[in-house]
């Protein structure tokens, strides 16, 4: 049997939640509250497998009740319930040690799933929440990928290192590629020079390393 809390501040939330929740029987729930600070010491007492927390509750938001039930009760895995798709409420929640992020819309679909998900020791995110943290994620990869030295070559570039740490000759790149093995030179010394990289060891380590080639 699964042991879940519920905190919202809402009656009417909390009501429609336990309803969907103890419509499966592997679920329990064994207690709710009206604010952060009463789920914190409801958790305390009644030791659930699940909390699952509103993000904005009066006495102690939801992100500051989840950060202390998981320092104080490690074994009590958390959902966040929220209207809010926000990617700063989202990273602090995540930031703040919870096991699942769902959005209220929908909930009816998602909330069992998302309790016996973070039971088995997983991690459970709304499709919505999911693609807000990979745009978000993308986008700081892209800033921190601008000195990325493998960003300064091009596609054929990249296509003539592959080739080039898989030990293939110039004459081979160039039927492969259909250019002449003139042209496979020239790219080989542009690569080495943006790279700044001049001996074949080198250029596997990089590879490698950027994904370039599986080769190990």
């Amino acid at each position: 049997m699964i042991r879940v809390l519920l905190a919202d501040d809402h009656a009417v939330l909390r009501d429609g939640v336990r309803l969907l929740l103890e419509m499966d029987p592997a679920i329990q729930v064994v207690g709710d509250a009206a604010d952060g600070r009463e789920a914190v010491q409801k958790t305390r007492e009644l030791q659930p497998d699940v909390a699952i927390l509103d993000i904005l509750m009066a006495e102690l938001n939801g992100i500051e009740a989840a950060r202390q039930i998981v320092a104080e009760n490690p074994a009590t895995r958390v959902i966040i319930l929220s209207m809010n798709a926000n990617s700063e409420y989202i990273f602090r929640a995540l930031q703040a040690g919870v096991s699942g992020y769902l959005l209220k819309a929908s909930a009816g679909s998602e909330v069992v799933q998302a309790v016996h998900a973070v039971h088995a020791g997983g991690r459970y995110l709304s499709q919505a929440i999911s693609d807000t943290v990979i745009t978000e994620y993308i986008a700081q990869r892209e800033a921190t990928e601008k000195d990325n030295r493998l960003l300064r070559l091009t596609a054929r570039e990249r296509e003539v290192l592959q080739l080039v740490v898989e030990g293939r000759s110039n004459v081979e790149i160039a039927q492969r590629l259909t250019i002449a093995p003139g042209s496979v030179k020239t790219y080989r010394k542009r690569i080495m020079q943006k790279l700044d990289i001049h001996d074949l060891p080198g250029l596997v380590k990089f590879a490698i390393r950027h994904g370039i080639t599986p080769l190990e």
